[in-house]
């Protein structure tokens, strides 16, 4: 409701009351955001916090110019208009509108951040712009989180009200001199601006990024609670282009790291059948089978038949994803190409020229197929397929069966993996196919006739979990009836990890820990090696495991080498996790920033960065090797053996 009498302030003092209502309020949003999020972030002082929300008003400011650049030209322009009454008006509701954009965006980051454990950036319009139901999943964001829609909507209630409190006074005569004293305040201000946005105001000021929020954390991980979600937003509305790089000779470079394979030994070319399993939100906490230490060797896990299936392939101690997000993991998979910062395909590098296993395998002869139940341009995943030379698509639209709709994603795990099975049966052999689920997606949703069958855990993503392990076990059992079955390589992967119960996995290691399994039920392939290894790694390892007998290129490595120098790699927000060893080095992609012994100090909460500086040392020159590989080929286009 509209105050009857405000108070009626100089036009610059309320701009200046204006914004700093919005100040306070992107403040509440920041310690909204750590009170949703807080078991994400341990070991914050309360002074170290503080330090955090006084730094965070540098973003703050940058991100609120950004928004109400329009605004702000409308009340300083040197006019008489300007104090109209209608004039005013438009101005508020110009005012109210865009910056509740700006403070609905910082609340779906309370949700959505335990998920992709960065802030939103301006990447999610291309993530989301292939989506058929864009509504409908709004609708479930809605009714899981209504209490934070209710928490919004009492947010900018109370926004409103504050701004209504003050009004503009009027200016009877504008002559000369106001107009004179109103363009020095413009360019005044606008100078202010301009050092707001830049962060800065000295002549070497670059404006800040992302990265800039490192300046107040000790941990990169902790550099959300400074940030907002608009200002992430805004600084990568622009496509972030490579730096080349040269930290080595070429010859030195591939001494160190070449990721060209070739072929190893003369045995001849073995035309197995190849199946990737994609489960989506597969973390490897949910799996009791590769946990058999939580709990005191009590925990169960959530996937009694995975367990099995473990027991029976060949796995390794540390597997882990490349990305955070779906979007990331068909490429690392299938073409080995990791996304950094960004995911690959919707980089300004994704027209590259490309290979994959898909491709490799059909110049071999091979039959390929894509399987995922959601519409067929669902996560762009229809044009993906496509460019790593996968011939046939089987989605939503070519599932003629009624009645399997979940409602949100797409057709049901379990008739869609029973489709799947069938449609395989149908293609001529040798045969590569990949599968990705839908099912555990949330909303976490399970067909009515499964309500209550399946044990629910602490996190909702382990009930549904429950039901897409049951359709693994179904598609298995009609799969070993069929011909092609005992001559098949299956590969079980997940595309990324997701939220974490267990203190273990509440890690940057936890983050990224996903299960990688190969399965060859017509060999002997079981067993478990220590080793590290990657979802780019699945490419090479199962091209050698075939006796792949020409060149290609993936940057990962094959898993079953007896090599030790072998590494792990992912960077979710600018910042290097790498893996090697026992060891993991935090680089900022300029400096190290810690290293821990994993093997010792599970929980990372001993940096020994500066008790071991020639592990790190040795460990960074991997690392550049990769940095000047990956860099240096995207920019050159050069993503293949010739």
């Amino acid at each position: 409701m509209k105050r009857e009498n405000p108070i009626t302030l100089n036009l610059y003092v309320a701009l200046a009351y204006r914004f700093l209502i919005l100040l306070v309020l992107y403040t509440l949003c920041r310690l909204g955001f750590f009170f949703f999020n807080h078991s994400l972030f341990q070991h914050i002082t309360l002074p170290k916090y503080l330090y955090m929300l006084w730094g965070g008003l540098k973003f703050d400011v940058s991100a609120l110019i950004y928004i109400n650049a329009i605004f702000l030209l409308m009340q300083l322009v040197p006019a008489p208009f300007k104090y109209k009454d209608g004039y005013q008006r438009f101005c508020k509701w110009l005012f109210i509108i865009s910056n509740s954009i700006g403070i609905m965006a910082n609340f779906a980051d309370f949700a959505y951040y335990k998920y992709t454990l960065k802030r939103t950036t301006a990447t999610v319009f291309s993530q989301f712009s292939h989506e058929q139901n864009k509504f409908k999943l709004f609708i479930d964001f809605l009714t899981d989180y209504w209490y934070l829609f209710l928490l919004y909507a009492l947010f900018i209630w109370g926004f409103v009200k504050l701004y209504q409190l003050v009004g503009v006074k009027k200016v009877k005569t504008f002559k000369w001199p106001a107009y004179l004293l109103q363009t020095v305040l413009l360019f005044a201000i606008a100078l202010v601006c301009l050092t707001g946005v830049r962060g800065g105001w000295g002549y070497g000021t670059r404006p800040i990024t992302l990265s800039n929020a490192g300046e107040f954390v000790d941990t990169p991980d902790q550099m959300s609670l400074v940030l907002n979600t608009p200002f992430c937003i805004f600084r990568t509305l622009k496509v972030s282009k490579l730096k080349p790089v040269n930290y080595y000779d070429e010859q030195t470079l591939n001494s160190i790291y070449n990721p060209i394979h070739l072929p190893k030994d003369t045995v001849a070319f073995k035309k197995l059948n190849v199946v990737f399993l994609i489960i989506e939100s597969l973390g490897k906490e949910h799996i009791g089978g590769l946990n058999k230490d939580l709990m005191g060797g009590k925990y169960k896990g959530f996937t009694p038949f995975i367990d099995s299936l473990i027991e029976q392939s060949y796995t390794f101690t540390h597997t882990y994803a490349n990305g955070r997000k779906s979007i990331d993991a068909l490429p690392s998979v299938i073409s080995g190409i990791p996304s950094i910062r960004e995911p690959f395909v919707l980089s300004v590098y994704s027209g590259n020229k490309t290979t994959s296993i898909a491709k490799l395998l059909g110049d071999k002869g091979y039959e390929t197929a894509f399987f995922h139940g959601a519409p067929n341009g669902s996560m762009g995943f229809s044009s993906y397929t496509h460019l790593a030379g996968i011939k046939h698509y089987f989605g939503q639209n070519e599932y003629k069966k009624t009645g399997d709709y979940d409602g949100t994603w797409g057709i049901w795990d379990n008739p869609f993996m029973q489709y799947m099975a069938q449609t395989m049966n149908t293609l001529k052999q040798p045969f590569f196919s990949a599968f990705f689920s839908l099912s555990s997606h949330h909303p976490f949703k399970l067909p009515d006739e499964y309500a209550g069958k399946f044990p629910k855990g602490h996190l909702p993503v382990q009930e549904v979990l429950g039901y897409t392990d049951m359709a693994l076990r179904n598609f298995f059992r009609t799969a070993s009836a069929m011909p092609w079955y005992k001559n098949t390589l299956f590969v079980l992967c997940a595309d990324h990890a997701t939220v974490s119960y267990f203190p273990e996995y509440q890690t940057t290691p936890g983050y990224f820990s996903i299960p990688i399994v190969f399965y060859y039920p017509g060999g002997d392939l079981k067993g478990k090696a220590d080793k590290n290894v990657q979802q780019i790694d699945i490419m090479p390892t199962v091209l050698n495991y075939l006796h792949y007998d020409k060149p290609y290129f993936a940057l990962g490595f094959d898993a079953f080498d007896k090599r030790q120098d072998n590494f792990v790699v992912n960077n979710n927000d600018g910042t290097f996790s790498f893996y090697q060893g026992d060891y993991l080095l935090i680089n900022d992609g300029k400096i190290n920033l810690s290293l821990y012994n994993l093997k010792t100090d599970r929980l990372t909460q001993n940096n020994i960065l500066d008790k071991e500086p020639l592990i790190a040392q040795q460990m960074e020159k991997y690392l550049k090797a990769f940095v000047q590989q990956y860099n240096n080929r995207m920019i050159e286009n050069k993503l293949t053996a010739n």
